[in-house]
């Protein structure tokens, strides 16, 4: 297997992972129902990884804003375990399709990014 070398291997890796969190029955439905124009989000978060993994790119949002604007429309139901399954999804994604630095920048930012998530969703919740 090769590492992610550009924007084309990032969609590849998007593409296949939210493929997963669609049919996955514990997040899938957070994502369903919130998103209703997949090709926009496909290009969004193609934005933000490559951004994230070659930092350079034209991601321009705030995910703690859209995480918690999720978790508002749940009745502030995610929890730590629904961001342990997508992070388990993210890694056996990227494991299956990629090796070397990159891919494992990737699991690195995503693990950092999610604790950092859920812990500023829970952190607004007290507010």
């Amino acid at each position: 297997m090769d590492d992610i070398k550009n924007r084309k291997d990032v969609a590849h890796l998007v593409r296949t992972f939210y493929k997963q969190v669609r049919e996955d029955t514990e997040i899938g439905p957070f994502f369903n129902g919130m998103i209703s124009d997949w090709e926009e989000h496909f290009e969004k978060l193609t934005d933000f990884w490559e951004s994230n993994l070659f930092l350079k790119g034209k991601y321009r949002g705030n995910p703690r804003i859209a995480h918690a604007r999720v978790d508002a429309a749940f009745d502030h139901s995610l929890e730590s375990r629904h961001f342990g399954v997508w992070l388990n999804i993210w890694f056996a994604t990227v494991d299956s399709l990629y090796t070397g630095e990159l891919a494992e920048r990737a699991k690195h930012n995503a693990r950092k990014m999610s604790t950092h998530l859920f812990m500023a969703i829970y952190r607004d919740r007290t507010n």
